[in-house]
């Protein structure tokens, strides 16, 4: 079966962050992860360059669970099929280099073949004293590389059945909008809703925005996702839908391991989930943050406040029970959730991924009920996941958590049942 073939009978439907997983968007990271050095770094928004040689290793034990798992589409390969249409391949290198100033490079780039073409989009193009303006020459590249694209979570979010082509709060992730919303418009078909469309002050990331219920969306609210953002959602969900409603978090500025709600916060199945102590007990980086429900009641919206968002879940009929990041020592849970001990990403209830090295945090899991399988088992077929009820499958990984993300934060889920 083709790709496009294999495309039109996927349809976007996720109703909750643990139905079982049908269909996954992903994207291997490539070399526009070489092209960081220490002086650009932090505009990727990294906080230390990476080794390729090992990214590859550990991103292969990931992706190789969930190609065990469902179907995987690869961002890489769905952006050269969609490159191969002429008025969509002039309409996104005419919008990429918009964004980028550096429209002079057009002519070249809609001449090259869509693979090559879908390489230059996403690893970017190298600065050529002959042809390009000065103005480019410090930084090197022409069209910056898309340093963060393997977080596939950030910039498009599945939600209910539409996709939230999300307004990022950095300049450098603004082409991902774009290339996101050509291939789920395009190949996908899908309805397409965005924040920014409706207001230019709102910002909304996909790793502050979960999925509990049917009529329920938890929200961080932080650096990343604002509360226009917020109020955005609200005030779409109010008009399409006679009840919904929003439990947010406000989330610390500081440090950068708290940008999005998913490092401190994330569903393991339909009653459990994986928590930062301090989030719940409203200590440290925590103290007087915020949980507030908003609620969608015939188009009005009514707010209250919650001790928690174990409060504010069960007040919304979820009785969750709470496995802590870094067990009960606050020493390791605040050393496991620096490195996403708290991000895990449900292939089912009760079925979950995320990082090995994070072992206090393994260890609570396993006394909550998960079988502990090992990725490079999985991968091998030495270990069947079908097997077994409840687990926890972990992948080893030393580049990848110095990125800035963990296992959800890599994943974008395009269908669930």
């Amino acid at each position: 079966m083709t790709l496009t073939k294999d495309i039109t009978q996927t349809t976007v439907n996720v109703q909750s962050e643990y139905g079982h997983l049908n269909a996954i968007l992903l994207h291997r990271p490539g070399i526009e992860i070489e092209r960081m050095t220490p002086s650009n770094a932090a505009e990727a928004l990294f906080s230390d360059i990476l080794s390729k040689h090992i990214v590859d290793k550990e991103y292969a034990s990931f992706s190789g669970v969930f190609e065990k798992w469902c179907k995987v589409y690869y961002v890489e390969d769905l952006l050269t099929l969609l490159l191969e249409e002429d008025d969509i391949r002039q309409r996104l290198v005419v919008a990429c280099c918009k964004l980028d100033d550096c429209e002079h490079l057009e002519d070249w780039l809609l001449q090259l073949p869509s693979a090559e073409l879908a390489n230059a989009l996403i690893e970017g193009v190298f600065y050529h004293g002959d042809t390009d303006p000065a103005r480019f020459r410090d930084s090197r590249f022409t069209l910056k590389p898309l340093y963060n694209l393997f977080f596939t979570r950030d910039a498009s979010s599945s939600m209910y059945n539409e996709v939230l082509i999300n307004s990022m709060s950095f300049r450098v992730r603004e082409r991902e909008t774009l290339i996101y919303r050509a291939i789920f418009e395009q190949l996908f078909h899908a309805n397409i809703v965005c924040a920014k469309d409706a207001h230019s002050g709102a910002r909304t990331e996909g790793g502050d925005v979960q999925i509990a219920a049917p009529d329920l969306l938890c929200i961080g609210q932080g650096i990343r996702t604002n509360t226009k953002g917020i109020l955005y959602l609200a005030d779409k969900f109010a008009k399409e839908r006679p009840h919904f409603r929003i439990l947010t978090q406000e989330l610390p500025h500081h440090p950068d391991s708290f940008i999005h709600l998913d490092m401190v916060h994330t569903f393991l199945g339909a009653h459990q989930l994986m928590v930062y102590q301090p989030m719940i007990d409203k200590t440290g980086v925590f103290a007087g943050k915020a949980t507030t429900l908003i609620t969608c009641d015939n188009g009005k919206l009514n707010y209250k406040e919650y001790p928690n968002m174990l409060a504010g879940l069960k007040a919304c009929g979820m009785d969750m029970e709470p496995v802590s990041c870094g067990g009960l020592d606050s020493w390791y849970q605040d050393r496991e959730q620096w490195h996403s001990g708290a991000n895990f990403f449900a292939l089912d209830d009760g079925k979950i991924i995320g990082y090995e090295r994070n072992v206090n945090t393994i260890e609570s899991l396993n006394r909550a009920g998960f079988e502990v399988l090992d990725a490079d088992d999985v991968c091998s077929g030495k270990v069947d996941m079908h097997d077994y009820k409840k687990f926890v499958v972990t992948f080893k990984a030393s580049e990848l958590p110095r990125a800035g993300g963990g296992a959800r934060c890599m994943t974008m889920p395009i269908n669930r049942d």
